[in-house]
C-alpha cells in the first residue's frame, strides 16, 4: 500500500502504526527546499519541534504551495526516502525534529514526530537520555 493510502487507513481507524511507519520509511517523498541563504529543507517550528515538510506527490506539494499563496510558482524539491529523512536529516537538526507529510491536506496529513520507533533513540524526545547513559 502506498503511503497516502496507509495514512488514510490509519486516519479512518483501520491502520496499523507499525505498517504506517514502515510505509513512511519506504516512501519516496518530495521535500521542498527552503529559500534564502541558509538553504536546507523547508520546515517550521511548532511546539518546540522542527517539522520538515514532505509530500507524497507533486499534487500534494502544489496544494501546499497554493495554501501558502504561492500557486503557480516553481518550487525546487528533493526526492528522498522517508527513512533517509529520519535517519540522516533529523540528526543534523539542532533541535528535536520530525516530518510533517502532506500538511495542506486536511484529511490526508500525518505527523511523524521525533519519538522512539520513528527516529533513532538518541534523537527521540520520549527517551530518557540521562537514564540511558
Amino acid at each position: 500500500m502506498e503511503l497516502a493510502a496507509e495514512i488514510a487507513a490509519y486516519r479512518d481507524g483501520r491502520g496499523d502504526p507499525a505498517r504506517l511507519v514502515g510505509e513512511f520509511r519506504r516512501a519516496v517523498l518530495l521535500a521542498p527546499l527552503a529559500e534564502g541563504a541558509d538553504g536546507g529543507l523547508m520546515s517550521a517550528v511548532s511546539g518546540g519541534i522542527r517539522w520538515l515538510y514532505a509530500f507524497t506527490d507533486e499534487e500534494a506539494l502544489a496544494r501546499f504551495a497554493q495554501a501558502r499563496g504561492a500557486a503557480g510558482q516553481e518550487w525546487e524539491y528533493l526526492s528522498i526516502l522517508g527513512a533517509r529523512l529520519v535517519d540522516a536529516v533529523v540528526p543534523m537538526a539542532e533541535e528535536p525534529a520530525g516530518v510533517a507529510v502532506n500538511v495542506a491536506d486536511e484529511d490526508g496529513s500525518m505527523l511523524f514526530p521525533p519519538v522512539a520507533g520513528i527516529v533513532a533513540d538518541a534523537y527521540a524526545v520520549d527517551v530518557d537520555h540521562e537514564a540511558a547513559v
